[in-house]
């Protein structure tokens, strides 16, 4: 989500006669665009505005913004706590860049932090940043109302709010006109996406895939609360949307999940996911953990492993649970797991899952996938990088290929992240993208 709001932003720079440079040295404005939903990413970004502080004694007009969730989150206290910052602006209000920095050309602190009740970028074309020229996001809703108690999200994002059908299927038919070959449709809870025509998620995710069949269609993210059998049908209908579905866990205790006011139980959990193997054969499922949350007992962490066994995930995203100020846990529970135990917990997790990993990807070997190829692999320049269906990282000659055309890959060898395969052939125009045999 960031990713796509760095591009908005591009977008409205752009549009006032500014443009991108890859050398600091030269900048006039440098931006960072922030996340609070761990501690460790606002330490990182301190240590990025200290890094620029010998850029702003070289340049004194230099001007430094913060923006995201993080200014939303410290506001005014993040320019008294870093001078240098000049302009604070809040996920909602980089439609006010251009009168910010005429706010601080003069010499003043610049910020906007108001949270919107609409979206309020809908009619930006964002600019592609640093893509590929192949894949793209489309953020098509904003904000969560889930208030899970470890989650800064709401109150950083604000309310939900989704962004007209008609302005989301236009992007993608223009990214399609423009080469693209795969939109994901972007939003902290996709399956809450709802219009005021009463087009709801399944319905836009089916808009988007009739866009044509070459176009390749994702998603994410998906509460396991709203993710519903009328969604899954209708990913079985188009084989142009990706057979890959992130459902966050989070844990695999009971009572955890209570206190984290997940809104589901491990056994609802479990039933989502035989859902998903029945409608959708073959799809691959991903998932977030975190380790140590309030409370977290080793019973409470063998629930999770178990989980995890029993699901079998493909791959996941893992932490150590971090005390975010002014949630519902900050408020109510103690961050009483000690740092080490949440670090062997979580090096469990990771050392489990690198197994589940393997093994995935090693039921893999001698299947052919059809693959998008995405760019040249960083490792060899005579090898291409792209993913099948299911979001897996697929290594193959590059031959005659290019990045942007489907090739059918036999798969030969893996590693716990990636695939390596043989090429069959190239799938050419009018072929249906999402094929598994």
């Amino acid at each position: 989500m960031n990713f796509s709001d760095s591009q908005i932003v591009g977008s409205i720079m752009t549009d006032h006669d500014f443009e991108t440079t890859d050398n600091l040295a030269d900048a006039d404005l440098i931006f960072v665009n922030t996340c609070s939903i761990r501690d460790n990413a606002e330490k990182r970004v301190r240590a990025r505005l200290q890094e620029f502080k010998r850029y702003k004694k070289q340049k004194p007009g230099l001007i430094i913004g913060v923006l995201g969730c993080m200014a939303e989150r410290l506001k005014e206290q993040l320019i008294e706590e870093e001078k240098m910052v000049d302009v604070i602006v809040g996920p909602d209000a980089y439609r006010d860049l251009p009168r910010l920095l005429s706010v601080a050309e003069s010499g003043q602190k610049a910020i906007n932090v108001i949270l919107s009740a609409d979206e309020t970028y809908a009619d930006i074309n964002p600019v592609r940043l640093d893509n590929n020229g192949v894949s793209a996001f489309i953020s098509i809703m904003r904000g969560c109302e889930n208030f899970c108690s470890y989650c800064v999200v709401p109150y950083t994002r604000g309310r939900e709010r989704s962004r007209d059908p008609q302005t989301i299927v236009r992007e993608a038919e223009e990214l399609f006109s423009e080469g693209y070959r795969e939109v994901t449709l972007l939003g902290q809870n996709v399956n809450s996406y709802k219009w005021d025509d009463g087009t709801g998620f399944a319905q836009l995710l089916e808009r988007v895939a009739k866009v044509n069949p070459l176009l390749r269609v994702r998603f994410a993210t998906s509460h396991p609360k709203d993710l519903t059998d009328e969604l899954l049908h209708t990913m079985a209908a188009y084989p142009n949307i990706c057979r890959s579905i992130h459902l966050p866990v989070q844990s695999g205790s009971d009572r955890m999940l209570k206190l984290m006011n997940r809104k589901y139980t491990r056994e609802w959990y479990r039933q989502r996911i035989e859902a998903i193997r029945q409608i959708l054969p073959g799809c691959a499922i991903s998932t977030d953990i975190i380790a140590g949350f309030c409370t977290e007992t080793e019973e409470d962490h063998q629930d999770t492993l178990e989980m995890m066994r029993w699901a079998g995930y493909d791959y996941a995203f893992m932490f150590k649970y971090s005390e975010r100020p002014d949630t519902l846990a900050h408020k109510r529970y103690k961050d009483d797991v000690p740092d080490e135990v949440k670090s062997r917990r979580l090096q469990e997790i990771i050392e489990l899952q690198q197994e589940l990993s393997f093994r995935s990807n090693h039921a893999d070997i001698g299947k052919t996938f059809e693959v998008l190829a995405e760019s040249v692999s960083k490792k060899s320049g005579s090898e291409l990088s792209g993913r099948n269906s299911q979001n897996k990282v697929v290594v193959f000659a590059r031959e005659n290929f290019k990045p942007g055309d489907y090739v059918q890959v036999r798969i030969t060898s893996c590693t716990p992240a990636t695939l390596r395969g043989k090429v069959v052939k190239e799938l050419h125009n009018g072929h249906n993208p999402g094929a598994l045999k």
